[in-house]
């Protein structure tokens, strides 16, 4: 009987040349075959490899020998070969409700692992329902959301919560993303454009989770807080807000969910009884809260420009002459927001972000049984790190991927997961702060009533 075949890359980085795939490819390289890397031997994959050959270039002044391969969303065949050659694909090829599908399909049935950045929730509510049981039978982990905000979202929810140390509880935690620059920042038009997608298939979504069986809900100590305003200004941290519609709330709400099931979390399919104590340990000092995201300025006038943004994404993604005149001029829409050129890298270098999380909650558990019952303590942690499209969402995404190589066997099987549940329990906190991405304890304070 012939053996069976070795995949001969450790990771192969699928849209290698594209905007977002460029500056992954840099950050891998950081560390191929570095000491203590698990990372030996990579791949680029794309449609072109003179572009390719561009990119590695860009990302690389010494030129290292990195191989290329030729694949397509397009080209089921291309697909399946690239995913038969590596135990791991870095999808950066979006929007991943048009292109995502047959590389996550490509990865599950060649049994090798997948993670991507994306931030849409449609596609990965998707994936969850055509490709779990398959991905758990060929041993294949398919994680989705591996970027900017989804991971700093989740492990600045557990950072938080950690900090609520028994008999005290959070009731919720909202967290504050405030982009900072010197210069103007300008998004990524694949992220603009996934965006007005998403409200073009809202009824999808909303089709799908009927057809689904209802999450399990996290039981949260206390009443569910109060809706508030539309636009806040939460003077303790200086800045004005209002609610950003991204995916990080539903994507930790699909992390509590399985939490909910498997109070010790997801066990390692060769881990020892060490690492699993270990891993239980980790998940009994998180506690569930009501969470959501908001976007942040330092001034109102700043909140009241992204308003005409928002609204004119949510009616004009309505319907697909909107849709065209959104996705034909971005910056117009956008107030110079999205452009389909991008940033320059001095518009990447200059940005950094901080995402707040203001917590509130009880001093004690027992407070929270009683129905009129008011949070009387809060805590406010930080993240802050890089530019997020370019530099924080590679840094995210390779780290995930090296965790992934370097402790498989204590990981799952396989499955169709959010990022929270796979990595909470890790060294990927460390590692970000590591590589530029700080987690820090701001205050602890009574709230008078």
């Amino acid at each position: 009987m012939a053996q069976a075949q070795l995949p001969t890359y450790d990771i192969v980085i699928f849209g290698a040349s594209g905007f977002t795939g460029k500056y992954v490819v840099r950050e891998a390289l950081k560390f191929l075959d570095s000491p203590n890397s698990p990372l030996k031997t990579l791949a680029l994959a794309g449609r072109n490899s003179s572009k390719l050959s561009e990119a590695l270039k860009w990302a690389s002044k010494s030129h290292p020998a990195v191989p290329f391969l030729i694949a397509d969303t397009s080209d089921p065949l291309s697909l399946r070969r690239m995913a038969s050659q590596t135990r791991l694909v870095l999808n950066c090829v979006g929007p991943f409700r048009l292109y995502g599908n047959p590389v996550v399909s490509a990865c599950v049935d060649a049994g090798c692992d997948y993670l991507d950045i994306c931030g849409e929730p449609e596609f990965m509510e998707r994936m969850e329902a055509f490709y779990d049981m398959k991905a758990v039978e060929k041993g294949s982990l398919v994680i989705s959301a591996c970027g900017f905000d989804s991971v700093p979202a989740e492990l600045g929810l557990m950072f938080n919560s950690r900090q609520w140390v028994s008999p005290a509880v959070p009731n919720r935690v909202e967290a504050y993303l405030s982009l900072e620059s010197d210069k103007r920042i300008v998004g990524n038009f694949g992220t603009f454009e996934s965006a007005v997608l998403g409200v073009a298939n809202a009824n999808k979504l909303a089709e799908l989770r009927m057809s689904r069986p209802k999450r399990t809900r996290p039981p949260i100590p206390g009443p569910p807080p109060p809706k508030g305003s539309t636009i806040e200004h939460q003077k303790k941290i200086g800045l004005w807000a209002v609610k950003l519609p991204s995916a990080d709330a539903i994507v930790v709400r699909r992390t509590l969910s399985i939490l909910t099931n498997n109070p010790s979390g997801l066990e390692g399919v060769f881990e020892d009884p060490k690492q699993a104590e270990k891993r239980a340990a980790f998940w009994s000092t998180i506690k569930p809260a009501h969470f959501g995201v908001k976007i942040a300025t330092k001034n109102l006038l700043g909140i009241l420009g992204f308003i005409p943004i928002g609204l004119s994404i949510g009616l004009l993604g309505l319907f697909s002459f909107g849709r065209w005149l959104l996705l034909t001029f971005p910056s117009f829409f956008t107030l110079g927001g999205f452009r389909k050129t991008g940033p320059t890298e001095e518009q990447v270098a200059s940005a950094s972000f901080k995402m707040w999380f203001v917590g509130h909650g009880f001093s004690d558990s027992k407070l929270a049984s009683d129905g009129n019952a008011k949070p009387d303590t809060e805590i406010i942690t930080r993240i802050t790190g890089p530019e997020i499209g370019y530099l924080t969402t590679p840094i995210i995404l390779v780290q995930c991927a090296l965790i992934l190589l370097k402790q498989r066997g204590d990981l799952p099987k396989g499955g169709v997961f959010p990022p929270g549940i796979i990595f909470g329990p890790t060294d990927l906190q460390d590692r970000l702060q590591e590589n530029g991405i700080s987690f820090d304890l701001i205050s602890k304070s009574d709230i008078s009533t």
